[in-house]
């Protein structure tokens, strides 16, 4: 490997772990707003903020972009040179507020949108570690069951010269074709793992995960909710910021995950442009968007209060969201227990059984 190489290899583990994480863009954008808001110019705010700034990768994007403030360019152009340190969304936002002379509501409207996301984020990722830490340590505490511990035993039963139950057959099968074939077992899981991770970049391949997603039991739900409440969330927080509505529908079409509500989003922008509402735009997608979302965005349509009725919609999903992922630990857990039962009780069926056959031999 060349000294080139080697150099890129170890500054990308180095962007790994310097990663710059929410709660410091966050804290970033907090503390510029209240400096702003007392008085203190731009170039001042980011010098200050470079001071107090313990991630070294941040504390050198932060200098970086006060320089080049005072030379003159605009903070929202500036700040498009760090994608990493500001998404596009909060890139727009500010351009807004630097046009209307309100930077410092811009940025506290940027901070709440922030917080908000962070949050939603939260309670999902909160809701999914308890399961798939129970499953991954039945999973590994399964394996070395059969591939260290059990053959121990497995080899004396089959030194027996009774018949072996059905259960013990098949735990000695599965034992032993770990044992031989572990190593190509996990190598195939990889390249699954790899495999799918390609196709899902591919469009037709990833309009056919969040369609099939979409229609899942739970998790369908949640997926539906969590679009919505991005939608509404980002739309109004974008309309509060003075940005023409068919430009806020194409920021707000690059936040959401699921890519049928994207195109959905994106058509309603092109609707917008010949005349049509965004509540009549979005009728045309029924299985997407609700009648509460439309029928409550047709209304702020007509009254001028678009913005507050999103922001109504917003905090209404966040706490649908909230209810069904309470649901889904109170249905999770007993789900659990019952594959934690399921699995200790089918190794010990395998292990007693032969035991019990020998003693009725005996």
């Amino acid at each position: 490997m060349s000294k080139q190489n080697t150099k890129t290899l170890w500054q990308k583990i180095s962007d790994k772990i310097d990663r710059i994480s929410v709660a410091q863009k966050i804290f970033l954008m907090d503390n510029l707003r209240v400096m702003l808001k007392a008085g203190l110019s731009i170039t001042e705010s980011f010098r200050i903020l470079a001071a107090q700034t313990p991630n070294l990768k941040l504390k050198e994007m932060v200098k970086a972009v006060g320089q080049e403030v005072n030379k003159g360019t605009t903070l929202a152009d500036t700040l498009t040179m760090f994608p990493e340190l500001m998404p596009a969304i909060y890139v727009k936002m500010l351009a807004a507020g630097e046009v209307s002379g309100k930077l410092d509501e811009s940025l506290s409207e940027i901070v709440k949108q922030m917080k908000k996301n962070k949050e939603l984020n939260s309670k999902v990722k909160g809701a999914m570690i308890y399961p798939i830490v129970v499953l991954t340590a039945v999973a590994g505490i399964g394996v070395e069951m059969v591939v260290f511990v059990l053959p121990k035993l497995l080899d004396l039963f089959g030194e027996m010269n009774v018949e072996l139950p059905l259960p013990t057959r098949i735990l000695i099968a599965v034992s032993s074709f770990l044992i031989n074939y572990g190593i190509w077992v996990i190598i195939l899981l990889i390249l699954l793992i790899i495999s799918f991770i390609y196709l899902k970049k591919k469009p037709t391949m990833r309009s056919a995960l969040d369609s099939l997603l979409l229609k899942l039991p739970i998790f369908g739900k949640i997926s539906k909710q969590l679009n919505l409440a991005r939608f509404t969330m980002t739309l109004s927080s974008l309309s509060k910021s003075a940005i023409p509505i068919i430009e806020a529908l194409e920021i707000t079409a690059d936040v959401l995950n699921n890519v049928h509500y994207k195109n959905a989003v994106l058509e309603a922008s092109k609707n917008v442009k010949t005349g049509v509402t965004i509540s009549d735009s979005l009728e045309f997608y029924p299985k997407l968007f609700p009648p509460l979302a439309t029928q409550m965005i047709m209304v702020g349509e007509r009254s001028g209060t678009t913005d507050d009725l999103l922001n109504e919609l917003a905090a209404y999903y966040n706490e649908e969201i909230d209810q069904t992922l309470k649901n889904i630990s109170t249905i999770i857990e007993p789900v659990l227990i019952i594959f934690l039962g399921v699995v200790v009780g089918g190794l010990a069926i395998s292990v007693i059984m032969p035991m019990y056959s020998l003693s009725q031999a005996m």
